[in-house]
């Protein structure tokens, strides 16, 4: 192995420097229109006033860890439910406008019937989140009951898109687009009950108007077109929002399924650091491009310190007793001993700082690891603590990816007789 003077290597790998890492593993991952991460998408239907916006925000709330969105079909409400959603889909988008025969007996038009909606756009829309695309979607003006031509809503693509309508399953082609379906199924009188309070409290209508437009409307679409889908239902869930039982059942299955793609079902000796509230805020932050420099350091060294922290936790511990001020025995454990550091030039140095801070007086080590051609990677520099052999490495690279780059960084310490599985890479 040839070295040279740390001047001459930057300059050598500026035009092609992967931090060590280049990789042609691929784990499998759904796909969908050349998408590698498709969101989970859960169609919530079932008559009006059952409780389906309750659903979805229950099953958004326990899918804290996951960005969801929700997309309601055919609710009037513009108001959405989600905790950490960072989309959201008016409800009025996919009415289609009327035309002017239409508007001359508005008072006569049925909402509740499938000609009502714009399933085309659904689809396009469902499409392109499946497809991780953001979208634009119009602006429905409900006074004039036409599209707003030039205001549109950027949608983003999230982990969990949640859609909910009372004819959501009318379509077979949008219920090919969900990978489960469920059909909130609760008492006719009940369902009424709440539409009389929702109309009369929320929006102004007398309890006649509503009770009329029930019976002329309502409940023939239900009769007709509503009802009729709940057999394509992959759950039937009784008693809406009251069913906290079968809610969280549902949420398990929801989350073994997005993890059944989850690098850590591939790689046993994975760990990934819990999400928290305080994480993602610190995430958020950084990603933000109003943070200044100084606040974009502080986050990060704050996410370092809680990577090194929970590294130094998978290291080997020993038992060991103390006696404590008040003459107690204390049962507890010993830090690794004989452990060092090394940092993948250049981005693993940014973590050295929190490792000195965890590790009182460690030594710390540095190699650059390039590629060039065909020919896989080369180990170009290497400087390392005296015995690294004889001990436990924490490897340090914040940028590395994949599980495979986490492989191929680990190989070059063959080649300095360092056993790979004293090597925990953070």
């Amino acid at each position: 192995m040839v070295k040279s003077d740390p001047d001459t290597i930057m300059e050598a790998t500026a035009a092609a420097h992967f931090s060590g890492l280049h990789f042609d593993d691929q784990y499998p991952v759904p796909n969908y229109k050349g998408s590698n991460k498709v969101p989970f998408v859960i169609g919530v239907a079932g008559g009006t006033a059952s409780g389906k916006t309750t659903v979805c925000d229950m099953i958004i709330q326990q899918l804290h860890d996951h960005l969801a969105v929700l997309v309601n079909q055919d609710s009037l409400s513009l108001s959405l439910f989600s905790t950490f959603a960072d989309s959201q889909i008016p409800a009025d988008s996919f009415y289609r406008g009327l035309t002017p025969e239409e508007m001359a007996n508005v008072g006569e038009y049925n909402f509740d019937h499938p000609d009502a909606l714009d399933t085309e756009q659904l689809l396009e829309c469902l499409g392109n989140l499946k497809a991780n695309q953001p979208v634009q979607i119009p602006v429905y003006d409900f006074k004039n009951h036409q599209r707003c031509s030039d205001r549109f809503r950027k949608v983003n693509a999230s982990d969990v898109v949640i859609l909910e309508g009372i004819l959501v399953f009318h379509d077979a082609r949008v219920r090919e687009l969900m990978n489960m379906k469920i059909f909130v199924d609760t008492d006719a009188d009940v369902r009424l009950a709440r539409r009389i309070t929702r109309d009369t409290l929320e929006r102004g209508r007398d309890v006649n108007g509503v009770i009329d437009q029930y019976a002329k409307f309502v409940k023939p679409a239900f009769d007709d077109f509503i009802l009729p889908t709940k057999k394509y239902a992959d759950v039937i869930l009784p008693r809406g929002g009251d069913n906290h039982v079968a809610i969280d059942l549902m949420v398990q299955h929801i989350r073994m399924k997005l993890g059944q793609h989850d690098l850590r079902t591939i790689y046993p000796n994975v760990f990934v650091i819990q999400s928290t509230f305080q994480i993602r805020g610190m995430h958020t932050l950084i990603r933000d491009q109003e943070t200044n420099k100084h606040d974009f350091v502080f986050y990060a060294d704050r996410l370092i310190r809680l990577i090194v922290e929970n590294g130094l936790g998978h290291m080997p511990f020993t038992e060991k007793q103390v006696i404590t001020p008040t003459g107690s025995i204390y049962v507890g454990v010993d830090f690794c001993k004989q452990l060092c550091g090394v940092s993948i030039i250049r981005s693993g140095e940014s973590m050295e700082n929190a490792l000195r801070a965890c590790c009182k007086g460690i030594k710390v080590g540095k190699i650059l690891i390039h590629r060039e051609g065909d020919d896989g990677k080369q180990l170009i520099y290497e400087k390392l603590p005296i015995n690294i052999a004889d001990g436990h490495v924490l490897l340090m690279d914040p940028i590395l990816g994949t599980v495979p780059a986490l492989v191929h960084g680990r190989q070059p310490y063959s080649t300095l007789e360092v056993k790979k599985r004293s090597i925990p890479v953070e």
